[in-house]
């Protein structure tokens, strides 16, 4: 696809009764094409992945302390064993560190001196990167849609939480 051209309609132009299932398509694209930009980005020009990248950005947030393996399963919303290996990954490169604690069973690592400086220059990229994507939207767009996303994901989390009260 060309920069600039507009997206297809997945649905071809369906009627309004198929608005929900439209806008959940045009979210779903727009998400696929930034995540795809971003995740080729990171590996041509770092030779990285974006869960090592995500990692990274989880260990960055959580300082020192770092985190537990399941505090950042939870953060990255993916399976203890998919952190595990990207742990096992990132520790072998000199990246993160595994910190002692007092219960061999909870293990909790942050990143290295060699990590931060590795994931502050991606950070700083990826942040380049992003405003690159949207520097189409005026900020009055940028701020309306942002908006707009803030009340799709409060509905999403009030269907979720009236689905786990029946």
């Amino acid at each position: 696809m060309t920069p600039g051209a507009a997206m297809p309609d997945r649905l071809g132009g369906a009627p309004d009764g198929k608005r929900s299932l439209r806008l959940w398509l045009r979210l779903l694209t727009c998400s696929t094409a930034i995540e795809q930009r971003i995740s080729a980005r990171l590996r041509d020009e770092f030779g990285s992945t974006l869960p090592r990248f995500d990692m990274l950005s989880a260990l960055d947030r959580a300082g020192e302390a770092g985190l537990t393996m399941g505090e950042v399963s939870r953060m990255l919303m993916v399976s203890n064993g998919n952190v595990t290996g990207l742990a096992q990954r990132l520790k072998a490169d000199g990246l993160i560190e595994h910190l002692p604690g007092a219960d061999r069973r909870v293990q909790r690592v942050r990143l290295t001196a060699e990590g931060q400086t590795r994931f502050t220059a991606m950070a700083r990229a990826h942040e380049h990167w992003i405003e690159g994507l949207f520097a189409g939207l005026t900020d009055g767009d940028a701020e309306e849609l942002t908006t707009l996303l803030d009340g799709a994901k409060r509905s999403i989390h009030s269907a979720a939480h009236e689905e786990s009260n029946r």
